[in-house]
């Protein structure tokens, strides 16, 4: 999976008013519908009282609609959930789910007032998100002499890589998170300062 934009943590929050009716957009990082679920159940609770808690969901990458969701909750149909959707699937964000929490203040907007307000609430949050990279990676291990712990650093620099274990022993045991991508460039330059003698092992 290449990479591509996801929601920071924690969630991120936008409100804007229309007719004295308050629209609040919260998003947060969704890598399941389950987690989407739990997300949306969250801001619920958060706002028990709230007129509507419409929501819209993408369990994937930007743009894939295989793991989608959205619900009106009792708008009228078409009017919330859809234009939501619509705003995170062309937003180049993956992985994100957003709920927006209405309280009515007392102007009816008509369907296509609604679907304008919803859909500018979820830009409106877009507009503050500041999205991460997610980028997925591999664990990896390998033995190295301390006599190449510099330069090995310095390749794990440029090549992204994170080390999440060192064990000194007579050599040097790394446990490494490797961007999938990296891996073979990695394997490659390890075999160079190494001159074939250490070796780059997945798991």
């Amino acid at each position: 999976m290449s990479r591509f934009l996801i929601p920071p943590e924690p969630p991120k929050r936008a409100q804007i008013d229309i007719k004295r009716s308050v629209f609040i957009a919260t998003a947060g990082h969704a890598e399941t519908p389950e987690a989407a679920h739990a997300f949306i159940q969250s801001i619920r609770d958060e706002f028990p009282d709230a007129t509507h808690n419409c929501w819209a969901f993408v369990a994937g990458p930007p743009g894939d609609s295989r793991q989608i969701g959205m619900s009106d909750d009792g708008e009228p149909h078409g009017t919330a959930g859809r234009p939501m959707l619509n705003v995170l699937l062309h937003s180049h964000v993956g992985e994100i789910a957003c709920v927006v929490t209405r309280y009515y203040g007392g102007t009816k907007l008509g369907t296509g007032g609604l679907a304008r307000a919803y859909s500018g609430a979820v830009s409106a949050m877009l507009d503050v998100l500041s999205p991460i990279e997610r980028i997925p990676r591999v664990r990896c291990t390998t033995t190295l002499p301390y006599s190449l712990h510099d330069q090995f650093k310095k390749i794990l620099d440029s090549q992204e890589v994170l080390v999440s274990d060192e064990t000194f022993g007579q050599d040097i045991q790394y446990a490494l998170d490797v961007p999938e991508e990296r891996v073979e460039s990695l394997r490659e330059a390890l075999t160079q300062l190494s001159l074939g003698k250490c070796e780059l092992e997945l798991g």
